[in-house]
């Protein structure tokens, strides 16, 4: 198994989850977080006094996926998070080496 984490411009983030459900992605987390991509505009950019520096709003979704499914998942991402020719945000694929569920009558836990 693997996880993706996508770094997207928030204004990109509803696109990029529909065009994931659509796909029958499913259990897509989202973060809001602050980060140095490149502005669209200088609207979008806000001083951090805990960075020091200017940052902007972006997203993080994360997905854990079987190992097959990185690279339909990632092309998904990929053309739904774009905006214009600039870089638009990042994919960081890493292995997951366990997951257990919480709960529910029915959970075993692998030994």
């Amino acid at each position: 198994m693997k996880q993706i984490n996508a770094l997207v411009h928030h204004i990109r983030s509803a696109a990029v989850v529909d065009a994931l459900r659509d796909a029958g992605v499913t259990n897509i987390t989202l973060l809001d977080v602050k980060g140095t991509l490149k502005p669209l505009s200088e609207a979008e950019q806000e001083y951090s006094v805990k960075a020091g520096l200017v940052v902007i709003s972006e997203v993080r979704i994360s997905i854990v996926c079987a190992d097959d499914e990185v690279s339909r998942i990632s092309e998904i991402i990929r053309r739904a998070g774009r905006i214009g020719s600039s870089i638009s945000g990042w994919i960081y694929v890493s292995p997951v080496e366990l997951a257990l569920p919480i709960g529910g009558p029915d959970t075993e836990v692998p030994t």
